[in-house]
């Protein structure tokens, strides 16, 4: 059975398509079947994987109204095993749409239910807010990844959505675990970026990933010819912590 993981933090600009796409298809390098569903209206988990988001018929929209079932609208990417349910910026209005559904933040784990035995891992891109989109992400998860970037505010909003995932699990979702708090952007020259490492490892210890996700410019520069960092440059600092991280993730579901 396949274990779905939603990478989340309502804080923008903390990492979590970089992660997402990029331990996407680490997992696919390591010989795991994936599918990375991108749950974000701004579309750049499907832009970073070459695909061109004005091109896109069906995808996460889709999948949440029920109206096209998920095996339909999984695309086959260039990345070794790894697929793709693509967004479009008509994502932005599900907000509403979803409104008067029935147990509308049930949608997307029953989209998923047929197909996600035919998968190692199931991840899903959130969007940088508490909104329908993410609630309903997890609910479907088994897991959550918090992406923490290393920098002054990290900790900001990390109260917040430690409350949310306590209400989702109290309410929808009992099962939902936390995969582990992720430290991205880190940059070991400055002092500010290692009081956060030390800050984040002392409050959460055992949450928090080993792995973490430096700064590096090729893991900048690979979105914007869409392309994984696995397939801009392997041998880049950005591709090692990745493949750290979803071998370290690997381990962990071994032994669970």
């Amino acid at each position: 059975m396949g274990k779905i993981i939603a990478i989340a933090n309502q804080k923008g600009g903390v990492g979590k398509t970089t992660t997402s796409v990029n331990l996407a298809a680490s997992l696919g390098v390591l010989e795991k079947k994936v599918l990375l569903i991108d749950a974000d209206p701004q579309a750049n988990a499907t832009s970073g994987l070459g695909i061109d988001v004005d091109s896109v018929e069906h995808g996460t929209y889709e999948l949440l109204e029920h109206t096209m079932e998920a095996k339909d609208m999984i695309i086959h990417t260039s990345s070794p095993n790894l697929d793709l349910i693509a967004a479009h910026i008509n994502l932005v209005a599900i907000e509403i749409e979803l409104v008067d559904k029935e147990e509308r933040e049930f949608m997307l784990k029953k989209a998923l239910e047929p197909i996600k035995d035919q998968y190692d891992y199931i991840l899903i891109d959130c969007a940088p807010s508490l909104g329908l989109i993410t609630l309903n992400a997890l609910t479907a998860a088994n897991s959550v990844i918090v992406p923490i970037q290393c920098e002054y505010f990290a900790l900001e909003g990390l109260g917040k959505l430690l409350n949310t995932i306590k209400s989702v699990q109290k309410s929808f979702n009992p099962n939902l675990d936390i995969e582990g708090l992720l430290l991205t952007m880190y940059d070991p020259r400055l002092r500010l970026s290692n009081q956060v490492v030390e800050e984040v490892q002392k409050h959460f210890s055992n949450m928090v990933f080993k792995t973490i996700i430096q700064r590096n410019v090729r893991l900048s520069e690979a979105p914007s010819f869409g392309e994984t960092i696995i397939n801009y440059d392997a041998a880049s600092k950005g591709a090692t912590n990745h493949i750290s991280l979803a071998q370290e993730i690997i381990d962990k579901n071994k032994t669970e």
